[in-house]
């Protein structure tokens, strides 16, 4: 049975296949399209970028925020040339600035000297987004070291209105990132969150915007701001008795995931090209290399999760040119690794065994023009290659429109009858990344054990990437 790009499920249904899954966390449309979205782009922007600041205290005078080359246009090129597929705005930070002149704030683009008080940055990069086919995201902290009316119910109102204002005059918004931060206003009280109501809003206003929290609901933190998901990483995750913040689950777990976990949550590795979050001038020679951005690519998307790549616009407002050679050359790294699939002439058959299967015959049909059904176990598989191939990376993707089934895998590569090779895992996910040392092969084997039974792998590539790229 031969598969030209080695897509190999396309599943004839059944009644007992669809029961067997009912019971498995699986994710909703915008979920899937989340997971589809893979690798995008962090701007943290505002008058820390101005101060220097990690954490603003909300007192900075307005006056200082002033990029007078801001090219939204120039973010959205070079973050379309690097492969992303959005960008995450921090429209409001701590210290309580908002990039766009709310009606519910006395502390925004409005009171600035940026083109005089007309400015208005998310109106430009939302526009920018659409202009170059990227999704557009916002961050919008809860935490605000400026607003008067941080630290009393009135808040939430704020809150809540600040949204609408997003929503209604930016959209669509994609990802609605919410920082865990809780600290003290300027009355030196802290903010009692009603999450439940801001959930709400966002489900009223915009239904297919994705929520992430480290608690989600759509969304979790991947628990560290390294860009390096767990191994191995589950896509679920359990949130009954937790809080977002203080009281949110343990690192680890927000890492891993939980193995039985009830809800549907991928994880989304958030981590800057730069030491710090915002810019600084002092930090444009200590700006991550292409290698170091492909290891990460490695250690997120290849554990399957998303990657979240900060990168800060500089106080001109465009993104510096160590930046912008960081990610030409991280995007030449993907480009060059993953150019040729080795599995593109490999025959893809599957293992044969009548005790596995029920009664009832489940059907494969192959991806080949002749369009042929078989009977199979729908556990292990072989792939042959047409010729003994060198290779040093595979890549397994799994029909998580189904859930994650495949609790751990077992890859033996032979070349003719001697076994050369043998990795193993645990957790698959939208994609996962295999690499190791170069063997030459003629074949290898999968070896599947899932939660229901069923084979849920739907592609299987092979490549030969630089050495150098590989961790020892």
């Amino acid at each position: 049975m031969k598969s030209i790009c080695l897509s190999i499920l396309l599943l004839s249904a059944t009644a007992l296949f669809a029961q067997d899954y009912n019971d498995l966390p699986v994710p909703s449309k915008k979920q899937l399209d989340w997971h589809d979205t893979e690798y995008y782009i962090f701007m943290h922007f505002g008058p820390n970028t101005f101060t220097g600041k990690e954490w603003g205290e909300g007192t900075e005078p307005v006056d200082i925020f002033n990029p007078a080359q801001l090219d939204c246009r120039q973010w959205c090129r070079i973050a379309k040339e690097s492969g992303a597929k959005a960008i995450i705005i921090t429209a409001k930070h701590h210290d309580g600035f908002c990039l766009w002149p709310s009606k519910y704030s006395k502390h925004t683009v409005r009171e600035s000297k940026w083109k005089n008080g007309k400015g208005d940055v998310l109106k430009e990069l939302s526009q920018a987004c659409k202009e170059y086919g990227l999704k557009f995201g916002v961050y919008l902290s809860p935490w605000d070291r400026n607003h008067p009316d941080y630290g009393t119910p009135k808040y939430n109102d704020v809150f809540v209105n600040m949204m609408k204002e997003i929503f209604q005059n930016y959209g669509p918004v994609w990802e609605m990132w919410w920082d865990g931060a809780n600290g003290e206003g300027p009355n030196g009280k802290r903010q009692v969150y009603d999450w439940k109501r801001f959930e709400n809003t966002v489900k009223q206003y915009s239904p297919k915007t994705v929520v992430f929290s480290d608690i989600g609901p759509d969304v979790r933190w991947v628990g560290n701001e390294n860009g390096i998901a767990g191994n191995p990483n589950w896509n679920f995750l359990d949130t009954v008795g937790f809080k977002r913040g203080l009281g949110a689950p343990p690192t680890d777990t927000l890492n891993r995931g939980n193995y039985w976990g009830k809800a549907w949550m991928g994880a989304e590795c958030d981590v800057s090209i730069r030491p710090g979050w915002f810019w600084r001038e002092s930090e444009n020679e200590k700006v991550k290399t292409p290698q170091q951005l492909f290891d990460i690519y490695l250690k997120s998307i290849g554990r399957g999760a998303n990657l979240l790549l900060n990168v800060p616009p500089d106080a001109r407002g465009l993104i510096h040119p160590s930046d912008s050679m960081a990610l030409t050359g991280f995007k030449k790294l993907r480009d060059e690794s993953f150019a040729e699939n080795l599995l593109k002439t490999a025959n893809t058959f599957y293992q044969f065994s009548r005790k596995e299967l029920p009664e009832e015959k489940m059907t494969l049909r192959s991806m080949d023009k002749d369009n042929q059904a078989y009977s199979v176990n729908l556990q292990n598989f072989i792939v042959e290659m047409a010729q003994p191939t060198k290779i040093n990376c595979i890549i397994l993707r799994e029909a998580i429109h189904l859930g994650q089934t495949i609790r751990s895998f077992r890859i033996v590569m032979n070349n003719g009858k001697k076994v050369v090779k043998e990795i193993s895992g645990s957790s698959v996910g939208r994609k996962r990344i295999l690499t190791f040392k170069p063997a030459t092969i003629t074949s290898f084997t999968v070896y599947l054990e899932d939660a229901k039974g069923m084979d849920n792998v739907i592609n299987v590539t092979a490549y030969l990437m630089d050495e150098k790229l590989i961790e020892k």
